[in-house]
């Protein structure tokens, strides 16, 4: 009996124990068929899953993204020019460009991120910077401005070149800052798009080769790619309750299944934050009243695991003073957060309000500002 009691004592201590070790993380036991992925928190860049983040891998026709964002950063988007015929003439995806075809580089970032044309990449490469190389130390040049470590662009179509490759992590930062550009995102989102190309041009349709677009309520890009050293890649963004998160596979077999999971894993450990918004006021010159509140448009919604919401830190860029009149809503100043010390975002401040002149001498003014100088280099 004593043996008997002796055992059960064991059991129930045994079982206490267990009861008392915390609950494995989600993320240690899903299973990704991707060589390497990561998966983010699209405003703070915060890690939410990784697997492989930092390795260097070809990474296939999503090097259109950064193609597409130098070509839309180059302005001048809507003026119609032929193409350059040599470029054209490339193998793979097409948009379906000929010889002496006119187009638009708006045109050309819609046959990017959709049917993903590499002939559309090459054309847009030698329309920005003239030629391909000339094109890829630009594309170097932005990847080292992003902080985009482990990237090596050698192709802007994607095609293998001789070190031509990124890590998922430094894919995923890149997309968090082409999805910052307005006219990126709205062309990366859409399904289909009817755009106006050829010699004369005519208006033809463009699908998208993203098929999560259709099968994950949220998602809004990004761009999908395939080459035979590459594997299946997908780097995709999906948006819920304010909250963005950012997914990268590379060398996945099964993508899109892969980033429906970590999107179901990533939304299950975020919580939508409001960041906070200082009280500021403005200084005012030669105006009816000394000072005015500033505000934002909206509020900035960030998601966060946890308490990490003490992580974030602002800071205010504000002249001096203002010159009235103002008028409600002139940008005056930026409000700028930080998420462990490093810029996160940016957003306008804007005035809450007007101020009108104040009719007074201009001599008074003259003193005034004068004033007003005086007293910030004393403070200085």
């Amino acid at each position: 009996m004593r043996i008997i009691s002796k055992w059960i004592s064991v059991c129930i201590a045994v079982c206490l124990l267990i009861s008392c070790v915390p609950e494995c993380h989600v993320s240690a036991e899903m299973k990704v068929s991707a060589k390497a992925c990561v998966l983010i928190e699209a405003v703070t860049g915060q890690v939410l899953f990784e697997k492989n983040a930092d390795e260097k891998l070809p990474m296939a026709s999503t090097t259109k993204i950064m193609t597409t964002l130098l070509t839309i950063e180059s302005g001048d988007l809507d003026s119609e020019f032929l193409v350059d015929n040599q470029a054209i003439h490339v193998e793979g995806s097409s948009m379906g460009l000929q010889e002496n075809d006119i187009v638009t580089k708006r045109a050309l970032c819609y046959g990017m991120l959709l049917p993903s044309g590499n002939d559309a990449a090459n054309a847009s490469a030698v329309a920005v910077a003239g030629s391909i190389p000339e094109f890829a130390k630009l594309m170097n040049e932005r990847a080292k401005e992003i902080g985009m470590t482990r990237t090596c662009f050698v192709t802007p179509s994607g095609l293998e070149g001789t070190g031509h490759g990124a890590s998922a992590y430094d894919m995923a930062i890149l997309t968090r800052e082409a999805l910052q550009n307005d006219i990126f995102r709205e062309i990366c989102c859409q399904a289909q798009a009817n755009v106006v190309f050829g010699n004369p041009p005519y208006e033809r349709t463009l699908y998208n080769s993203n098929k999560l677009l259709r099968m994950y309520d949220g998602v809004i890009g990004v761009k999908t790619g395939f080459t035979d050293e590459a594997g299946r890649c997908l780097v995709s963004a999906c948006e819920r309750d304010g909250v963005t998160l950012i997914c990268v596979t590379l060398n996945d077999g099964d993508d899109w299944n892969d980033h429906m999971q970590l999107y179901d894993y990533g939304f299950s450990q975020v919580h939508a934050v409001n960041l906070d918004v200082p009280e500021v006021v403005q200084k005012l010159v030669g105006s009816t009243k000394e000072t005015i509140h500033l505000r934002i448009e909206e509020p900035v919604t960030i998601g966060i695991v946890g308490q990490n919401i003490s992580e974030i830190s602002t800071k205010i860029l504000l002249a001096p003073f203002a010159y009235a009149p103002v008028a409600d809503g002139d940008v005056l100043g930026e409000l700028a957060y930080y998420y462990q010390d490093k810029k996160i975002c940016s957003v306008p401040l804007l005035a809450d309000g007007s101020a009108e002149v104040l009719e007074q001498p201009e001599q008074n003014i003259i003193i005034k500002f004068l004033t007003e100088l005086r007293k910030i280099l004393k403070s200085a």
